[in-house]
């Protein structure tokens, strides 16, 4: 849908295009990607059954994966904050999912992200509620938190594709 109209209706795609804040969504994208590095982070505690901090808290290199899921759904949940920031100043400026094709197309591919993103944000809440329920921190307990990380860096592999096309391809041609 995203090219038909690029290359259908060229004048709406780059009045559109011209309204997104890309420094902002660029920022808002690296953040989303740290919180992979983060979630990855928990992944190397969980897989080492380390699922709590051993030191204190500003001991970074003591954390254990909950700290770090707790980081990850942290920057995930500003990612999400920032999305609903950029559709309210958007929808401000006259863009909404139904006023022309471009803003149809851009709140559903990142309206959809955005729910998948606050299904894994669910995901990590749920992880930490079952490392704190586990009487032992265990295989299934570690194999839940992998699970869940598969997802999460899906998720942001599926962004930076939907940053690259939305946000940057314009430039390009």
């Amino acid at each position: 849908m995203y090219f038909t109209i690029r290359s259908v209706v060229p004048d709406m795609f780059a009045e559109g295009h011209d309204m997104l804040a890309i420094p902002f969504s660029t920022v808002n994208t690296l953040i989303l990607v740290a919180s992979s590095v983060t979630c990855q982070l928990g992944v190397f505690k969980a897989e080492h059954f380390k699922p709590v901090r051993t030191g204190g808290l500003l001991q970074i290199g003591k954390w254990g994966m909950v700290e770090w899921y707790y980081l990850s759904f942290f920057l995930g949940a500003i990612f999400v904050s920032g999305q609903v920031f950029e559709y309210a100043t958007l929808f401000s400026e006259g863009v909404a999912l139904n006023s022309n094709a471009y803003g149809s197309i851009f709140y559903l591919t990142t309206g959809f992200h955005g729910l998948h993103v606050i299904g894994g944000l669910i995901a990590f809440l749920l992880v930490i509620g079952r490392t704190y329920g586990a009487k032992k921190f265990g295989h299934r307990e570690a194999t839940f938190a992998v699970c869940v990380s598969y997802y999460w860096h899906f998720v942001d592999v599926v962004w930076v594709g939907l940053f690259g096309i939305i946000y940057l391809l314009p430039f390009v041609s």
